[in-house]
């Protein structure tokens, strides 16, 4: 029998973590620590990220707002198809593998608990090469956000051990009701909507790097 998951409940599936690897692409050595694999036991999960995971750039991955990768498990059988492969938990490099949390739904600001630590959505995750330099495919870092599919990160308001087998519960959510969707839509797509920038920089739980991003663009737009 399946368990009976309330709708503010979502099962963690995977916890993810990796050592940072050596690599090469495009001919050029490289070090990502995108390699992740699923683990069996419990984790603490601190404000920098799960205990014995690793990020080779702490420019772009990483730090608070950073703290943990999550992405939907339900998005797995369209990459399946598009990398001809079936794939494993930590196939996009995240920390949590995660069911029925869709970019749709989840807004910036979002608060969970999950084991005993609480955790907040702090924005998209942004698809980068390394993506395409461990599955072989150039253009999958766009497809990925073209896509919409991209999952996101939390930041971490409490540390605590986490496992898989464990529920992500809704505590509170955001009044803005921005979703990483909305968010995407801003970033990537509609460039220009200085209304949308304005709504999305008046979220103050949205991470300081997309804020400077947002405020640097909308600077631009109206000078």
């Amino acid at each position: 029998m399946g368990q009976n998951i309330s709708p503010s409940a979502y099962p963690l599936l995977a916890v993810n973590i990796g050592s940072v690897q050596a690599g090469i692409y495009k001919g050029k050595e490289t070090r990502s620590g995108i390699g992740k694999s699923a683990v069996d036991h419990s984790v603490m999960l601190t404000e920098l990220g799960l205990v014995g995971d690793e990020q080779a750039d702490l420019v772009h991955h990483g730090g608070i707002d950073k703290a943990i990768c999550v992405y939907n498990f339900n998005h797995y059988s369209h990459w399946e198809k598009i990398l001809k492969r079936p794939l494993v938990y930590g196939t996009f490099g995240e920390n949590f593998t995660v069911h029925h949390l869709y970019e749709n739904e989840v807004h910036i600001g979002n608060i969970f608990d999950i084991g005993n630590a609480v955790v907040q959505v702090s924005q998209p995750r942004q698809p980068c090469w390394k993506l395409a330099m461990k599955w072989g495919l150039d253009e999958l870092p766009l497809l990925v956000t073209d896509s919409g599919a991209t999952g996101f990160y939390f930041r971490v308001l409490r540390s605590g051990e986490v496992k898989a087998g464990d529920q992500l519960q809704l505590k509170e959510t955001h009044p803005a009701q921005i979703t990483i969707a909305e968010a995407n839509r801003v970033m990537h797509k509609d460039r220009e909507d200085i209304n949308g920038i304005r709504r999305l920089l008046e979220v103050e739980e949205l991470s300081a790097s997309w804020v400077n991003t947002l405020t640097s663009r909308l600077k631009r737009l109206i000078d």
